[in-house]
């Protein structure tokens, strides 16, 4: 009887239970640093803020903007093929909100996850009584998947990775790990690494369908303000480091610095990862160099050197405005940010060491030659003076990325054969605790 109360589940449930209140306060800390959305801080503790309407519904769980965006399309696939349903996307961050805000349609809801405390996580499921949950990647919160499982609802885990840290974090818990995996009726992870990493802690067949960040929709983009940005750089050359992290700036002052000895009019174009780090960015770089800030609606006049775009969801805009892109978060260690928006827009990708977060899609794009890996600054220097230079390789950088995109997308058509009968009948009978 002891054995079965000091599972791992139980333990973690009672754990969460104790800390619900330390959790709240520390909820309320992020939310005075602007880290949480003050109109909608109750969502996180599991009260929404919005109605449900009758009917079957289908809930999308995504972290973050990455992966809420891989899933749009197949949102809109569902959505066309089964109207009936309602369709609730949860997402944990501030940045994610404010953009799917502009990228969902009108019909679908958005509403921030619960934290995962058994309280909080409760009181969204005795609201939304999901009929199908689809978990995105690696969200894993144990309260959150067990007490869905519990309600019947029929789950899948989709584009599931799987890194080579978190795969030996794991087997250090793999009874809880197997646990949790056995609570998804399907699973498809999004490589074949990932696949077999899976198998491995959750001793249970996962499907490899393909990756839905090859299907994600083009980034979008405001042409007016495209057409004004090009009218103000011209004909001057311009390079873009995109979604930078602490440390790199530096790094991406030390290339432009290099690069501008042979382009005395060089426009370098910074989009940090977290925009509230934009003044931060903007102080450091006017020690040496002419720069704009374009939260301040600050203008790219023929002197400025720098500019600083800490706007959200303009991502789309600064693809198609520079060629030439270096994505961050991959010359220090975090793990790099996803090629394929600017691969999907015709853009020569260059990245550092570190892309463990899409350790595949880099490796076999570097593979094929539809990306270039820097080993350091220097080595980013290299590539980027090698792109500004010679039209030709850079012209075939981009038809390549672009070329790799498509080839390798078709996941939700694949993904969509295996599911499409569960949205006929969903529900299963609701298990006990």
């Amino acid at each position: 009887m002891l054995e079965k109360l000091l599972t791992p589940r139980n333990k973690y449930y009672a754990l969460t239970s104790v800390l619900a209140t330390p959790v709240k306060w520390w909820l309320y800390l992020r939310m005075l640093k602007g880290k949480e959305d003050k109109e909608r801080i109750g969502e996180r503790f599991g009260a929404a803020s919005k109605k449900r309407k009758p009917g079957q519904l289908i809930w999308f769980h995504a972290s973050s903007v990455g992966e809420a965006n891989s899933v749009l399309l197949l949102i809109n696939r569902i959505r066309s093929s089964f109207p009936d349903y309602n369709v609730l996307l949860t997402t944990g961050t501030v940045t994610s909100a404010k953009l799917m805000q502009a990228r969902l349609p009108k019909e679908v809801i958005h509403q921030y996850a619960p934290v995962d405390t058994p309280e909080a996580v409760d009181k969204f499921l005795r609201h939304w009584k999901p009929d199908i949950a689809f978990w995105v990647e690696s969200e894993l919160w144990p309260n959150m998947v067990y007490m869905t499982r519990d309600t019947g609802c029929f789950m899948v885990l989709i584009n599931a990775r799987m890194s080579r840290k978190s795969y030996h974090s794991w087997k250090r818990r793999d009874v809880l790990i197997k646990e949790l995996i056995s609570c998804f009726d399907y699973m498809f992870a999004q490589s074949e690494v990932d696949a077999v990493r899976l198998q491995g802690l959750g001793k249970r067949e996962v499907l490899c369908n393909g990756n839905l960040k090859y299907d994600a929709a083009l980034l979008t983009c405001n042409e007016n303000e495209l057409v004004t940005l090009k009218s103000a750089i011209g004909e001057r050359p311009v390079w873009l480091a995109s979604c930078t992290h602490p440390g790199e700036e530096e790094m991406v002052a030390k290339v432009h610095s290099i690069l501008m000895l042979r382009r005395p009019n060089l426009l370098t174009v910074i989009v940090p990862r977290h925009t509230e780090r934009g003044e931060q960015i903007a102080t450091m770089l006017r020690k040496k160099y002419q720069v704009a800030l374009r939260s301040k609606k600050q203008p790219v006049a023929p002197y400025i050197q720098f500019y600083v775009a800490d706007t959200i969801g303009e991502l789309g805009l600064f693809y198609r405005l520079c060629e030439v892109v270096f994505m961050g978060g991959s010359l220090v260690e975090h793990g790099g940010q996803n090629p394929l928006e600017p691969a999907r827009l015709s853009c020569a990708v260059v990245t550092g060491p570190h892309t463990d977060n899409f350790k595949q899609i880099y490796e076999d794009m570097i593979a094929v030659g539809a990306a270039l890996r820097a080993t350091s600054a220097d080595n980013l220097t290299a590539h980027v003076d090698n792109m500004l230079n010679n039209s030709s390789t850079r012209t075939d950088l981009q038809d390549l990325s672009k070329r790799w995109v498509e080839l390798n997308s078709g996941a939700i058509t694949k993904i969509m054969e295996v599911l499409d009968p569960i949205f006929i009948s969903p529900k299963k009978e609701a298990k006990s605790a």
